[in-house]
């Protein structure tokens, strides 16, 4: 009976696993739908071209259109709950909602450069970026940063930036004071004043960087094109970008990182012979915790890693590698 059991118990969860799979809903349109957001398991808003805009009571089980009042494409929508909303797009367009999006008003943000990304920490504080992509228009007077503390009744635009150098389409904050934003050519632009004032921080690639998302001021990935993948536990001060390497090995190791000396970044390679609890911490030469590249459950497999230190100094850091009872330290030199 028992072997029983666990066969009918193996069937169905082998069955469940099967037949796991993405349904299509109806959206009742021909239209490219750039962005979706969910307030909850069952309230949720899509938008995209010519102005659309979708929402949904009961998770996407039917999903009804809302008149949004322009035609201008929507690349962007972003709920703080089920009432308060924004969606941004062509021409500098920004649209809110106070009744979850019955009703639609247009608010003047004094650029007509299209918007690409929008983020509320609250009904108060937000956030917009965009710009023209440099081949599609001669001027330089894009503003690609706007931020409003009253719920959009004002917009002010940060002038520090030109669109041809900070071309942004993701921003995310974590809180009110600390956000990232990120575009075209590796762009990350830093703010922890609330976006007075953005720093621009090393990505280590000119690739298009298109996502941005980070679960506390330190912590975060930005993904791009090319399948870029980029992690932060420190704020951007550094970023590692990882992959795994289609290898079983047989035994915990660390290579020696390459190139040594580097400058301004360096690949670690490393392998993990059964699924482990992987940590791996770079110090400085007196010992201080620099930075945690890895920190998470590994399945086996041989991983490399690229480091990227351009906002450190010279000189000499260590780099160790945790799992299980494998424990191994290697040195490195940045050398600018």
């Amino acid at each position: 009976m028992k072997t029983f059991l666990q066969i009918l118990f193996f069937f169905l969860l082998v069955t469940q696993i099967c037949f796991a799979q993405w349904y299509p809903q109806n959206s009742d349109t021909t239209e490219i739908l750039s962005s979706i957001h969910f307030e909850d398991a069952n309230n949720g808003w899509i938008v995209g071209g010519s102005g659309i805009i979708l929402h949904t009571t009961n998770g996407g089980q039917e999903w009804i259109t809302q008149i949004s009042g322009t035609t201008e494409g929507l690349a962007s929508v972003h709920f703080t709950d089920i009432n308060n909303g924004t969606a941004v797009g062509g021409a500098g367009t920004i649209l809110r909602t106070v009744d979850g999006g019955q009703n639609w008003i247009s608010q003047t943000t004094g650029t007509d450069n299209p918007l690409h990304g929008v983020f509320f920490i609250d009904v108060n504080n937000g956030w917009s970026v965009g710009g023209h992509p440099p081949f599609l228009t001669i001027r330089d007077d894009g503003r690609i940063i706007l931020r409003t503390i009253d719920g959009g009744q004002n917009w002010i635009s940060d002038e520090n930036y030109v669109w041809g150098l900070r071309f942004c389409v993701s921003v995310y904050f974590t809180d009110a004071n600390n956000g990232t934003a990120v575009g075209r050519r590796g762009t990350i632009l830093r703010t922890v004043d609330g976006g007075q004032s953005w720093i621009s921080q090393t990505s280590g690639t000119d690739l298009f960087l298109n996502g941005v998302y980070f679960t506390d001021a330190n912590n975060g990935w930005i993904v791009g094109d090319n399948g870029t993948i980029l992690h932060t536990t420190n704020g951007g001060v550094t970023f590692v970008e990882e992959e795994q390497i289609a290898d079983l090995p047989t035994a915990y190791y660390l290579s020696n990182n390459f190139p040594n000396p580097f400058n301004p970044s360096t690949k670690i390679k490393y392998s993990v012979p059964q699924t482990s609890t992987v940590q791996m911490k770079v110090f400085d030469v007196l010992g201080k915790e620099i930075e945690t590249l890895v920190n998470e459950e590994k399945p086996v497999g041989t991983y490399e890693l690229n480091w990227n230190a351009a906002n450190l100094p010279s000189g000499v850091y260590f780099y160790r590698l945790k799992a299980e009872n494998f424990v191994q330290t290697r040195k490195m030199i940045l050398l600018k």
